[in-house]
């Protein structure tokens, strides 16, 4: 089953995070579900995607399917998971995006980025 095209919307689940001072604040934790196609299989195209998450602070995970397409889970501040999403549109040197579709999802409460 496939994933439409690109979808956003700005839904998310309000979370308590603490800050150093240990004052809580609202975060808006958002989680989408990411597929990209063309030639993304074979370009270390989940390895710079998990290391691109992991300096976004963003948590979910990345796996290439048997169909050829990467999909990956982005979890975290609104902001980075669209900049991730943004960095799907080209991926890593070597790839050859020919479409990204993504669907907007529930938060897990993931922790890390991790390959599949």
């Amino acid at each position: 089953m496939g994933l439409p095209d690109l979808v956003r919307a700005d839904r998310g689940a309000d979370v308590r995070s603490e800050q150093h001072d240990g004052a809580m604040t609202t975060l808006d934790v958002v989680a989408r579900e990411v597929a990209v196609y063309g030639r993304v299989q074979g370009v270390f195209f989940r390895a710079s995607c998990q290391e691109e998450a992991q300096r976004r602070d963003l948590a979910g995970w990345v796996s290439n399917e048997p169909d050829g397409c990467v999909r990956a889970w982005f979890e975290g501040a609104k902001e980075d998971v669209d900049t991730m999403c943004e960095w799907c549109q080209h991926g890593p040197p070597g790839a050859l995006v020919e479409r990204v579709a993504a669907v907007e999802r529930e938060p897990g409460g993931l922790r890390r980025f991790v390959v599949r």
